[in-house]
């Protein structure tokens, strides 16, 4: 507001240069009109008025808007402080992602035989080299969680195998073992939104719990997908009343797969579908495969494995290579990390550019390679700190200003349109489809939300009333109020820009 206060008095030389000056601004962007800057000055009165509600007297607002076709700031306020920017430090991962890796970038599965075929008999292990990939589950299969690995049994059939001798051994050495990221709250770790990452994966290394009712004062029926041994349930949910409201929550004892599942279900109620992670999700592949395999006829002597309980040496040069599976594209990956907000896939990203760039995927090497990335965004990278992918943790910081400055780089790079297409739409999909409905925004705002304990933040790309590209950064620290009031604000904001118009 500063720089609006001071056009008030202006001396006649100054008055001539802003004249001419404003002259070449109106012939460069014709369409925004004669009265340009009283637009904005109104505009940013109106946006100070929003953001002084004093239901977040106590919080922090950090907010940048920025013409991406003028470069000219509309609005600031806290652009350089730093905040922890929950889910919104998912735009770094996923463009560094786009940008390191490339959008046609597959994540690969080895299948090898540590052993000697004797006619349909694998005398020996079958080895299962890890890369990362994400995406063996339901969510890439219209919820078969089972389709990867029947694809992976058939191929062993038609190979004339139809028996294992030895073990299946997970290899997930090409990743490291820390599973969960640094910071993450100890009680998030039974959530599916902390699901640990590693080089082999499965259903998003989550169990899928289904609750239904029964007869009322009774327990409620559980199953759960897929349907393995590996995790032990614990059923502590009741079946109630017809008028009462249904609440079901889980619970995994640290370091183990016993899963408690507590709660209640209205006995006139829907089934309820929640997720558990798991521990070990190496093994917990491995043994859901070994599953897979004796349905479909191959028997397994052996056991289900990690390779670093099983193997200390092990020479891929003397082994025989079965086939490769190939992941989605990440083009589609970044699609689910971004509409839907998946910690997992954000978090196996990250690890994936370290792998690629450094030899070896941990947390640590994906980051160095965004922070030397992050120089051509504009940033100084000992200006920000970024201990996981997905944003999950509180030790994360950044500044509004560096996520516009981001954002406006993508703008401008050739990863732009997929990047864009990868972002919730407003009251269309993703984490925005229930927001901004039947506005100006609908349809018109592409952003990413966020959210972890007392942080709620939003930052895209909105289009004004005169078609102006604008990019845009919201983030509200340390609120005690209801997230739907940081929601309201950032909605308002949204509105406000749909509709600017400099005429």
């Amino acid at each position: 507001m500063e720089y609006f206060k001071s056009m008030k008095i202006i001396k006649p030389a100054i008055f001539l240069f802003l004249f001419f000056a404003g002259s070449v601004y109106s012939q460069t962007f014709p369409n925004y009109g004669k009265f340009n800057q009283s637009r904005v000055q109104e505009f940013w009165q109106q946006i100070d008025d929003i953001f002084n509600d004093p239901n977040f007297n106590s919080a922090s607002w950090g907010v940048v808007i920025k013409s991406l076709e003028t470069g000219e700031y509309l609005y600031k306020r806290n652009e350089d402080k730093l905040f922890m920017p929950a889910s919104n430090l998912k735009l770094f991962t996923t463009s560094a992602g786009l940008m390191l890796l490339g959008k046609y970038y597959h994540f690969i599965t080895n299948l090898y035989i540590n052993g000697t075929l004797d006619g349909s008999i694998l005398q020996g292990d079958l080895i299962i080299q890890g890369f990362g990939d994400p995406t063996i589950g339901g969510r890439f299969s219209d919820g078969d969680v089972y389709k990867v690995y029947n694809q992976w049994a058939d191929s062993l059939l038609s190979l004339g195998i139809d028996e294992i001798k030895g073990n299946l051994i997970g290899d997930d050495n090409t990743f490291d073992d820390n599973g969960l990221g640094s910071g993450w709250a100890w009680d998030y770790e039974s959530y599916w939104y902390s699901a640990p990452t590693g080089a082999i994966s499965f259903n998003d290394n989550c169990v899928d719990i289904i609750v239904k009712p029964t007869k009322s004062g009774l327990p409620a029926e559980i199953t759960i997908v897929p349907d393995t041994r590996y995790v032990t349930i614990i059923n502590k949910v009741n079946t109630t009343n017809l008028n009462t409201n249904s609440d079901i929550d889980v619970y995994r004892e640290k370091g183990t797969n016993i899963i408690t599942v507590f709660g209640k279900i209205a006995e006139n109620s829907e089934e309820k579908k929640t997720s558990a992670t798991v521990n070990n999700p190496t093994q917990y592949s491995m043994v859901v495969l070994k599953e897979v395999l004796q349905r479909k006829g191959i028997k397994v002597s052996g056991y289900a494995a990690d390779l670093d309980e099983e193997i200390t040496n092990l020479d891929y040069n003397g082994l025989v290579k079965l086939f490769t599976y190939y992941s989605p594209s990440l083009e589609e990956i970044i699609k689910i990390t971004n509409k839907n907000s998946r910690n997992f896939y954000a978090e196996q990203i990250l690890k994936a550019i370290g792998y690629e760039k450094n030899g070896y995927g941990s947390i640590e090497n994906g980051v160095k390679e965004i922070k030397k990335l992050s120089r051509d965004f504009g940033i100084n990278p000992e200006n920000f700190i970024m201990v996981d992918g997905s944003g999950l943790s509180r030790l994360n910081l950044v500044t509004p200003r560096q996520i516009v400055d981001l954002l406006s780089f993508i703008y401008r790079n050739e990863i732009f349109p997929v990047f864009l297409e990868s972002l919730p739409i407003a009251g269309i999909d993703g984490t925005l489809a229930r927001r901004l409905r039947k506005s100006k925004a609908e349809n018109n705002v592409k952003a990413k939300t966020g959210y972890i304990d007392g942080v709620r933040s939003l930052s895209g790309y909105v289009n004004t009333a005169d078609k102006e590209a604008v990019t845009f950064t919201m983030i509200v620290n340390n609120y005690i109020v209801p997230s739907a009031l940081a929601d309201n604000l950032q909605d308002l904001v949204c509105l406000r820009l749909a509709n600017f118009s400099r005429k």
